[in-house]
């Protein structure tokens, strides 16, 4: 059995996000809302944690262009890291599963482009958010 990066226990699905990034914090604000089933905790690459666990599989803490999805000992990177979360959403999400026959390479391309202009396109925090008290239990500790 492999070991587990830090922060994480058997069976925990972590998604990893930039804090600062209004798009990512847009999209992890949506996960909590629609993953009702709590299958997914939450991790700012900013937070200890975050760090922690980007330093445990050697990526780079200082900049950070994926978001990541760490199942097990399994990471998912780009838009397999996507698919991974859609797939385990609602059912009235999975309909974006189509989008995962177009070929990696491909689907990868159209998120670096996104990824490397998100700031630009949809702007950036100075610091990152606090959870609120309801959405704490839901972020990695």
């Amino acid at each position: 059995m492999k070991k587990l990066a830090p922060y994480l226990s058997s069976g925990d699905k972590v998604i990893l996000f930039d804090g600062v990034c209004n798009l990512c914090n847009g999209w992890a604000k949506f996960i909590i809302k629609q993953d009702n089933k709590a299958v997914f905790k939450l991790a700012s690459v900013q937070s200890k944690q975050g760090k922690a666990i980007l330093e445990f599989y050697n990526l780079p803490t200082e900049t950070f262009e994926t978001m990541l999805v760490v199942e097990e000992s399994f990471v998912f990177y780009k838009s397999d890291a996507f698919f991974r979360v859609i797939k385990r959403l609602p059912y009235r999400f999975r309909f974006l599963m189509i989008f995962s026959v177009i070929p990696r390479p491909i689907r990868d391309w159209l998120y670096d482009r996104v990824a490397s202009n998100r700031y630009k396109l949809f702007g950036k925090k100075t610091e990152c958010d606090l959870p609120s008290t309801e959405q704490l239990n839901r972020f990695l500790k």
